[in-house]
């Protein structure tokens, strides 16, 4: 998708190409040695471009599948190392390996204030100094000193415990203590709500809980009544050291002080079989459900992940900011930790120079820390594209122009595999800049990334973009495109630990033997398949089989189509799946994604009632853009009065409509009627997931005036 030319001042055209060829010209014959240099290598694995067009899966017997990677045709991948079967074992492996090298990283607080915004509301301001890391050799040594401690709390092997804490490294630390000691982790969303905590503590008979200092006083302790078997709770944080006021039979502990408590219990290690996680989902369908994974389910899926990440090493530095109670997480944090490379925490409040919590003048995590790899979901990658190219269009025309062409030139000849570093040192280390300047692979996941937003990534941040497709069930892996591929809207093949089959789905019109590419539900095979649901056997026997051969799998109500590259495109999904009144089916997750590409849409949930003849949407609004649209119509008024006025949504509609009719939406698909939201949706309010996928029924609910309105013609 390039980046509209037509408007531009042909003198500066002109020029641009002019200076491309000169440069082009000068850097012929250092390239061409270069490239002599590095025969043995192309000789080898063949340019970027090449390996791009290569065949990436096969199918095994017929359209249907199953499909599995080149390099995996005869034997799926268990594991890396020989006898390394259990997440215990991969973490001393690693500190084996790596002793000395930095493992885990914190930044320090150095100083904290309330700053009042121009609207009267407060917002709390952080001023953070260096990392201070811990080396593989102190991360192992205070996961061991834990678990000891917690066998001298009770906690025994076998016996669940639960987490429920954010992204930091003393998650880490607490995970690989339950996997040495044998102690499966349960683990939850810090945004999950009361209720939601209580069920899944409730139906894992914890009673030894890890959590911080914050989430304990805003969210568990108004629950702890319910949870009756509760008995200890360990707080991540140094300080308070004493905790007055809470239910007797309960006693809260500082970490630091478990850590110095121990003693060994018996048959406390772990076998490959052993369940190291129950991980409880983010409920975007109703009450959370604990799926749980064994020790050689992780093992698998991380050995899949990593074989698609290129040039994987010690040398290599993470950024871990999403909820590590998330799939995505854990799995990218684990597949570093057994490379080596090492983790510095951040969040998404302090992720960048201009991140709500740090104070202006001061550097954001990214900036400091300098990742070279990082993990992100499609709805932080979609805000940081909509933001650049907001002030692209704020630019002067020399600026614009320059922009336009220097990005139309890069996408050009990523496509050829080549590398612009003139480009990229002139018009693009700015905005590379925003991940820390370094970043070289970019890994999306949780939800489909729009076409414009992967090449912004491409061509802008100056990195690769691994799009990849997987779910809890099957430990996050399933396929990643490899990072030379540059086409959009596909998840890349199958990972070389599991095989994908295509189940016909007869009632929405997908078939294995559908022309030009075969169609179906998305069913998943493999070791890195886990165990099932915890305590939920109807719901296991729906999702979940075995075949003859004793290999899992699962069913995962996607639908997708096969390439004949092998590479895999999801296209629909059953529940997403709406009959109107009329007989059309309408996909309400393609209609979402295709919409948000309009500039005043922010986030967008389209929704359509089987009794009635068109679709409608609740619209979360860019502020920027709709503003500028109120004060080009001459409307006036608050933010909420903009969101609630007939005459925006009116406009915003019909904004909504033309990209709807320039990505060719069928005219059923389109949104009829559309209400805006003045607040944003946030895994706070409850209406998203912590990885941003809309909570369809919370939103029904919430929405629920609106859509009578909507459909009611009030």
């Amino acid at each position: 998708m390039k980046l509209k030319e037509e408007d531009l001042n042909p003198m500066l055209l002109l020029l641009f190409h002019l200076m491309v060829w000169i440069y082009t010209l000068i850097t012929f014959l250092p390239s061409y040695l270069l490239s002599w240099a590095l025969k043995t290598d192309s000789a080898l694995y063949g340019s970027e471009e090449e390996r791009a067009k290569r065949v990436k899966a096969h199918s095994v017997l017929g359209p249907e599948g199953p499909y599995r990677a080149v390099n995996a045709t005869k034997k799926l991948v268990t594991s890396m190392h020989l006898g390394v079967d259990t997440l215990d074992k991969m973490f001393e492996y690693a500190a084996m390996r790596f002793p000395h090298r930095d493992c885990l990283g914190t930044r320090e607080v150095i100083s904290e204030e309330d700053e009042q915004q121009n609207n009267g509301k407060v917002f709390k301001k952080v001023v953070l100094g260096e990392y201070h890391w811990l080396s593989y050799e102190e991360a192992l040594t205070a996961a061991s000193q834990l678990g000891s401690g917690l066998a001298s709390l009770g906690q025994r092997p076998k016996n669940n415990i639960a987490i429920f804490c954010e992204t930091r490294a003393e998650w880490i630390i607490a995970a690989q203590a339950c996997f040495m000691y044998n102690f499966p982790l349960a683990t939850f969303y810090s945004t999950l709500g009361g209720p939601a905590i209580a069920h899944g503590l409730n139906e894992t008979q914890v009673t030894h809980i890890i959590t911080s200092r914050e989430l304990l006083e805003t969210r568990l302790k108004a629950i702890l009544i319910e949870v009756p078997r509760l008995q200890h709770i360990i707080v991540v944080d140094n300080t308070p050291t004493s905790w007055p006021g809470y239910p007797r039979g309960i006693t809260v502990h500082n970490m630091a002080a478990v850590q110095k408590r121990g003693s060994r219990p018996e048959n406390g290690n772990p076998i490959r079989s052993y369940i190291a996680v129950i991980m409880y989902t983010s409920g975007s369908t109703g009450i959370p459900k604990g799926v749980m994974i064994s020790h050689s389910n992780i093992l698998a899926g991380i050995t899949g992940m990593a074989e698609r990440i290129p040039k994987l090493s010690e040398k290599d530095t993470y950024i871990g900011y999403l909820p590590l109670a998330h799939v995505l997480e854990l799995s990218a944090e684990l597949v570093c930790i057994s490379h080596g490379a090492r983790i510095g925490y951040s969040s998404p409040q302090t992720l960048a120079d201009q991140s709500t919590k740090i104070k202006k003048g001061s550097k954001g995590d990214t900036s400091v820390l300098q990742p070279t790899l990082m993990a992100a979901v499609p709805e932080i990658m979609d805000r940081i594209y909509k933001n650049v190219m907001t002030k692209v269009e704020e630019m002067n025309f020399v600026q614009r122009t320059l922009f336009i062409l220097a990005y139309n030139y890069k996408l050009e000849q990523l496509t050829k595999g080549n590398s612009t570093p003139l480009c990229d040192k002139l018009v693009f280390r700015k905005i590379r800049s925003l991940l820390g300047g370094q970043t070289r692979v970019l890994l999306s996941g949780g939800a489909p990334l729009s076409a414009a937003t992967q090449r912004f990534m491409n061509v802008c941040l100056c990195c690769s973009v691994g799009q990849g497709y997987g779910l809890t069930e099957t430990c996050g892996a399933g396929t990643i495109s490899e990072m030379w591929d540059y086409s959009t809207g596909r998840v890349g093949g199958p990972l070389v630990c599991c095989e994908i089959k295509l189940k016909d789905w007869v009632e929405g019109g997908y078939r294995s033997t559908d022309k030009p590419r075969p169609r179906g539900e998305i069913v998943i095979g493999g070791p890195n398949i886990t165990m099932g649901y915890y305590k939920s056997e109807p719901k296991n026997q729906d999702d979940f089989f075995v075949d003859e051969n004793g290999q899992r799998w699962f069913c995962t109500g996607d639908i997708g189509q096969f390439h004949e590259d092998g590479c895999l495109e999801i296209i629909d999904r059953k529940k997403d799946l709406v009959k109107l009144q009329a007989g059309e089916y309408v996909s309400l997750g393609k209609v979402e994604a295709m919409l948000k590409n309009c500039p005043l849409v922010d986030n967008i949930c389209a929704y359509a009632n089987s009794d009635e003849t068109y679709v409608i949407g609740f619209v979360v609004p860019n502020q920027k853009q709709l503003l500028a649209l109120a004060d080009q119509y001459g409307i006036r008024g608050s933010w909420e009065e903009l969101c609630n006025s007939k005459a925006m949504e009116e406009l915003v509609l019909k904004a909504i409509t033309e990209t709807a009719v320039a990505v060719q939406l069928e005219r059923f698909e389109i949104p009829r009627k559309i209400c805006l939201s003045p607040d944003p949706w946030t895994p706070e309010t409850g209406l998203v997931t912590d990885a941003f996928k809309l909570k369809r029924k919370n939103l029904k609910t919430h929405y629920q005036d609106d859509i009578e309105r909507m459909y009611g013609g009030k």
